[in-house]
């Protein structure tokens, strides 16, 4: 019975960070490019909604406060790699870096409490008279919705048009007339706001906010990505992929409780998370070339 808690737990926890795992595939598969900033944005989104709640503020508005924290901090990045023609990754990095001095001055000090604050999850809890994790799946699954439904209808739009055209082919965005670092700074801006909102998420329902809470967080992301493909699958339109992602997040989330059941130690999940993600990237690149060695000549 406890481990069926324990998926329960992990299925609504993975909504929330799914919301990360798009952000991180805007950069990583959209649009080609190693974003590292998205460990800090993180833990900004989470710091911003930790602070602003315990000012008073509404906890569903420090959502678009956290947001609106990350954009910042993408167009950051952006300007870092398009402006001062820094590498995406270094630039990523730097913003990293400079993000965990903004975090600690954001909330003067390493972390703060939301016990006892109203947060989304609380407010949901007493509205439909529901417990924690019934009221993160059914946050994590709306905003989910809503994030695939924008981003969907967003990418169909000429703006989104371009930003995959630059990730498949910068040249010939260029040889078109496109400008590909405004392209580049559009996705670091919306990939990085929608990882805050996550890290935002992620706070409220952890009940505090924390500077280290985004560590790691590039490679959860990337698990998530390529988990998704490899269960769902890249079939159907762009919605369906989107959808997978999450699904790849709830997917990991779960296999890392059930690991966790099992008895392997706290200290080497990020061990664990390294080799699923090798081994996912890596077997289909293996199968492939298997299969082409296989074709007779």
């Amino acid at each position: 019975m406890n481990l069926i808690t324990n998926l329960y737990s992990a299925l609504a926890q993975g909504t929330l960070w799914g919301i990360m795992a798009l952000g991180v595939y805007i950069t990583f598969r959209i649009m080609d490019i190693a974003d590292l900033s998205c460990e800090g944005s993180f833990a900004l989104g989470g710091c911003i909604t930790a602070i602003c709640i315990i000012k008073g503020i509404n906890p569903f508005l420090t959502l678009l406060i956290a947001m609106a924290g990350g954009m910042v901090a993408g167009l950051a990045t952006g300007i870092l790699h398009t402006r001062l023609m820094i590498p995406a990754i270094l630039a990523g990095i730097l913003t990293m870096i400079a993000l965990w001095s903004v975090n600690i001055r954001v909330m003067g000090g390493p972390n703060v409490s939301l016990l006892g604050e109203d947060t989304v999850f609380t407010i949901i809890m007493d509205t439909f008279g529901i417990d924690q994790t019934l009221a993160t799946l059914i946050v994590g699954i709306g905003i989910g919705i809503i994030v695939i439904a924008m981003l969907y209808w967003f990418f169909g739009t000429e703006i989104g048009s371009a930003l995959r055209a630059t990730g498949n082919n910068e040249y010939m965005v260029r040889a078109l007339g496109g400008n590909t670092d405004t392209t580049k700074a559009i996705a670091l801006i919306i990939s990085n706001g929608m990882i805050a909102v996550s890290g935002a998420l992620v706070a409220q329902n952890q009940g505090y906010g924390d500077i280290k809470m985004g560590t790691g967080a590039i490679v959860i992301g990337l698990a998530s990505i390529v988990i998704g493909e490899v269960i769902f699958g890249k079939r159907f339109n762009f919605a369906y992929i989107l959808g997978s992602i999450i699904g790849g997040s709830i997917v990991y989330r779960m296999i890392i409780s059930l690991v966790l059941h099992l008895g392997l130690s706290t200290d080497d999940m990020k061990l664990f998370t390294a080799i699923i993600v090798a081994l996912s990237l890596g077997i289909p690149a293996i199968k492939a070339k298997y299969s082409q060695r296989r074709i007779p000549a």
